[in-house]
């Protein structure tokens, strides 16, 4: 029988101008950004954690440090969500499918959620198919609502090999 172990990820950061809006690895153009050490993608944040947390490996903050002077810096997701899915190879896991949702009021993420799949499941060297990718807003409550920043959950199932 094959070992499967399940993680949850979460993620948020703060809209502000003058910073690009890349959710999923794609880029959105949005009046606001997303301000953070890194690229500040949310939902590959969430992600990388999920996994993290699956293969009891702590969190990408433990292993992406903003304190690590520039190395991080304005780094793009994508290459953190490729060594998070070396990382776990280490201990002998791969990934078996990701589910995950966006929190907010815009922009409107409907229409790319094709090309998100199809970006994170290249990334992570798996079947489109086995990469879920859900929007919702918030009703205009919160945080989220008054569009003062984005948040991202997300859960992984990571399989022995």
């Amino acid at each position: 029988m094959a070992k499967i172990r399940v993680g949850m990820g979460y993620d948020v950061h703060q809209l502000v101008e003058g910073r690009p809006l890349w959710l999923g690895g794609i880029r959105f153009e949005h009046t606001l950004g997303l301000k953070g050490h890194s690229d500040a993608d949310v939902l590959i944040h969430a992600i990388c954690d999920a996994l993290l947390g699956a293969a009891n490996m702590r969190d990408i903050g433990y292993h992406f440090p903003d304190t690590a002077g520039n190395e991080f810096q304005d780094i793009d997701s994508k290459i953190l969500l490729r060594k998070t899915v070396d990382l776990i190879a280490t201990k002998g896991y791969y990934v078996g499918n990701i589910d995950a949702t966006v929190c907010a009021e815009r922009p409107k993420m409907k229409a790319r959620i094709p090309e998100i799949q199809q970006c994170l499941a290249q990334v992570m060297g798996i079947d489109p198919e086995d990469v879920c990718i859900k929007a919702t807003t918030t009703e205009k409550l919160g945080f989220t609502g008054r569009e003062e920043g984005i948040s991202a959950y997300a859960v992984a199932l990571i399989e022995k090999r």
